[in-house]
């Protein structure tokens, strides 16, 4: 069991590593080396020529970040149940995940966009100048902020994933299962403080 888990948490590592790290590249290596060339009407295609090499890859990895993550998540829904916290967490990375999904997918719709655009006048993938064609300047807008959204979000995610390795040491476990003991407990006695309280009140209104 240990070995599987293992497995499934470096598929997650490794690929959510590939998918922050390519992201954060590809905005300041790919699309700054392309600005960087002299032929303008050159930058938006060699820019575009190595997301698309790189997407594959980048694809792969998100595929096996996503196995790794859903692996974990059954392995570890135990501590959900017993650890006050883990469900709070594990809910917040969920929608991190979903939303760097979401991103990096209309990240790609927009790129494919760019890449039939054909050799216009730039000054940088994510940069029109004043030649550029209207409807392609509104996609490179729409990539200065996706590009940067990216890494945003899957770095957010390195974070939380660090933070739900310090939740499975043994002092945090003991704990969030004791926070979750208290809790439980301490239900029933709210309960009945508010069913008290009820009933004196209409006991009140009763002698009115």
């Amino acid at each position: 069991m240990s070995e599987r888990h293992t497995a499934l948490r470096s598929m997650h590592d490794l690929g959510l590593a590939a998918w922050f790290g390519g992201s954060l590249m590809g905005a300041l290596g790919v699309n700054g080396a392309a600005a960087q060339i002299s032929d303008s009407t050159q930058r938006l295609p060699v820019a575009s020529a190595g997301w698309s090499r790189w997407t594959p890859v980048n694809a792969a990895a998100i595929g096996a970040h996503l196995a790794g993550a859903v692996g974990e998540l059954a392995t570890e829904s135990p501590r959900m149940m017993t650890q006050r916290g883990v469900g709070r967490v594990s809910a917040v990375k969920t929608a991190l995940t979903i939303g760097a999904l979401a991103v990096t997918g209309y990240s790609r719709l927009v790129g494919r966009r760019l890449e039939r655009a054909g050799n216009p006048s730039v000054d940088g993938t994510t940069a029109p100048n004043h030649q550029t064609p209207a409807d392609v300047a509104g996609r490179q807008r729409q990539m200065r902020m996706l590009q940067w959204a990216i890494p945003a979000l899957t770095g957010s995610l390195v974070v939380v994933t660090a933070y739900m390795s310090e939740q499975q040491k043994p002092g945090q476990v003991l704990r969030g299962m004791l926070g979750r003991a208290g809790g439980m407990m301490s239900a029933p006695r709210t309960a009945g403080k508010v069913a008290a309280m009820a009933a004196v009140k209409r006991r009140m209104a009763m002698s009115h």
